[in-house]
C-alpha cells in the first residue's frame, strides 16, 4: 500500500474511529498501527486471514464514505491553511477549538 493512503486513511481514522465498531478498530489498528499481518491478526482472533481482509477494506471504505459525507478531515485541512497567517495567539486559540 502506498504511504500516502496509509497516512490519509490514517488520518480518517482519528475523526471517525469512534463511528466503527470495536471489530473494525481492533483490526485496523492492528493492521495499521501495529503493523501486524492479514495472517497474524487472523490468528490472534481465531478467523480467516480473508475475513480480516474482508473486514479492513470494509472499515477503509467506511471511512472514506464518512468523509465523503461529512468533509471534516478536508475541512480541517482548509481552516489550517486560512489560519497559517493569523496572528500567533488568535491562531492558538482557533487551533485549541478545532
Amino acid at each position: 500500500m502506498e504511504m500516502d493512503k496509509e497516512i490519509y486513511l490514517s488520518s480518517l481514522y482519528d475523526y471517525y474511529s469512534p463511528l466503527l465498531t470495536d471489530k473494525q478498530k481492533d483490526y485496523f489498528e492492528d493492521y495499521y498501527f501495529n503493523n501486524l499481518s492479514l495472517a497474524e491478526i487472523a490468528e490472534n482472533n481465531d478467523t480467516s486471514r480473508n475475513a480480516i481482509h474482508k473486514q479492513i477494506k470494509d472499515t477503509e471504505n467506511k471511512l472514506l464514505a464518512y468523509e465523503d459525507k461529512l468533509r471534516l478531515c478536508e475541512k480541517y485541512q482548509e481552516l489550517k491553511e486560512i489560519i497559517k497567517d493569523l496572528d500567533e495567539d488568535i491562531k492558538e486559540q482557533i487551533e485549541e477549538l478545532i
